[in-house]
């Protein structure tokens, strides 16, 4: 994922903000926002025949502590149109081998319940649900309701 697959990348986030299912924010942030908040080693975007960016997956650190070096915040979105395709799990597979590469042991994120697409695609690529963290926070842009958070994890096997 480069500044070239901005608008693209955006474009698909904002897609999954505006469906109301995959995150608490609203409106995608603009790309130095973006690229300002995840890591450069570990972002990556799937792309079509026709070099249009069909999904994209990046991680953030938890924590600036030492003792959580090895533990990522991820995001992994699918563009509504190519969804079913096999793409959010060839992402996750590419960021659980870099992740892997750099030593990194925990790869985390937080799911809607009512996502289960995510849920699904979390499981088949090694993650398990650590628990749910319920009424977590208020969806002020869709329903201005409490909604409960998923958490799910995957640790490696091989960096220990």
């Amino acid at each position: 994922m480069t500044a070239a697959d901005a608008e693209q990348v955006l474009a698909i986030y904002q897609a999954g903000m505006d469906e109301g299912n995959a995150s608490f924010e609203h409106t995608a942030p603009d790309w130095a926002a973006f690229d300002a908040a995840r890591l450069p080693e570990h972002r990556f975007v799937a792309v079509d025949d026709d070099g249009a960016v069909r999904g994209w997956v990046a991680v953030s650190p938890t924590s600036t502590r030492a003792v959580y070096a090895g533990v990522v915040e991820h995001s992994v979105y699918v563009d509504p149109a190519a969804q079913g395709r096999g793409i959010g799990r060839a992402l996750l597979a590419a960021l659980i081998a870099s992740t892997e590469a750099a030593g990194i042991w925990t790869i985390q994120s937080g799911v809607f319940p009512e996502n289960t697409a995510s849920l699904a695609l979390h499981r088949a690529a090694g993650f398990r649900i650590v628990g749910t963290r319920e009424r977590v926070g208020r969806h002020a842009g869709h329903g201005d309701r409490w909604r409960d958070v998923v958490l799910v994890e995957r640790r490696s096997p091989h960096v220990m």
